[in-house]
């Protein structure tokens, strides 16, 4: 009879009024570490490398706001400040220094900027194409002001996609990431859907997670709170993945302790493309 993985048990804390959830992995004794998911994602898209960490450390996992089982922002505006506001809480919540944090997308942003504006509270950091965009030209200010408030009177309107069977949610799954195994598809949405009062599956993140500020990435105040880390980074990117080479595109150059690896094989979501490969360069990451 095979042995079931552990699961992990949920917790919630409350930062700027929201209540916000997370997952846990350990009793608390073994050194911490933060998964912190990307955009449109939730806390359980760690479970696979949670799993094979937890023999180290304990895992904690949120869901970030407007994501999973957490609360969704009154209004629905979601700015990157606010998003490390809610980390800064969840690590005076757990107050066990200094943390390891893994982050994706999003989530791998986050966990940066928390390095930087808190140095002596981090161990390490890896960080999964969480480095911003690539640098496009942008319209005029008053464009994009305008743009952002005619795509949110419409994100107003747009009511959160209804589907049939589960089954119809896990191919939407596999259409968004190809790389998924069949078993890993079924997992994520399992976890990443609610089901509504008409027995339809909807996503549980909101749908102004969809829309982006109008001010866009702002990379040198980016680039002042890198020069801040003080732990050891690294930056992994997919090979087939749309994000900027962190070697060749200089951004990061300001992180003193850091290094950058490309896995081939791998899209975006790194952790779950090539998983195996990941774990290795992570496991030689922790352990150096």
């Amino acid at each position: 009879m095979e042995q079931e993985e552990p699961q992990p048990t949920s917790h919630y804390y409350v930062s700027q009024r929201l209540r916000l959830h997370y997952v846990r992995w350990g009793d608390g004794h073994r050194p911490p570490l933060f998964l912190i998911h990307g955009s449109l994602d939730h806390c359980r898209s760690w479970d696979w490398v949670a799993q094979a960490l937890m023999d180290r450390y304990t895992i904690y996992a949120p869901d970030l706001r407007g994501h999973g089982d957490s609360d969704w922002a009154i209004g629905g505006t979601y700015s990157f400040p606010e998003f490390v506001l809610d980390i800064a809480a969840l690590a005076d919540t757990v107050d066990r220094d200094p943390i390891v944090i893994i982050g994706h997308s999003l989530g791998g942003g986050i966990a940066l900027q928390y390095a930087g504006l808190f140095p002596q509270r981090v161990a390490k950091v890896v960080s999964i194409e969480g480095w911003g965009p690539p640098v496009i030209d942008n319209p005029p200010a008053h464009v994009r002001m305008r743009e952002w408030i005619q795509q949110m009177r419409e994100l107003e309107r747009r009511q959160p996609r209804r589907y049939p069977t589960l089954e119809d949610a896990v191919r939407r799954m596999k259409e968004a990431n190809p790389h998924l195994t069949d078993d890993m598809a079924r997992h994520l949405t399992i976890h990443g859907v609610r089901r509504n009062e008409d027995g339809t599956y909807s996503w549980k993140f909101d749908n102004y997670m969809r829309q982006r500020s109008p001010y866009g990435f702002n990379l040198a105040d980016a680039q002042d709170i890198w020069a801040q880390i003080t732990a050891p980074v690294l930056l992994v990117k997919g090979a087939e993945s749309w994000a900027p080479d962190p070697a060749k595109d200089g951004r990061t150059k300001v992180i003193r302790n850091s290094r950058s690896v490309i896995i081939h094989g791998a899209g975006h979501w790194v952790h779950h493309d090539q998983l195996e490969r990941f774990l290795q360069v992570v496991n030689e990451f922790l352990a150096s």
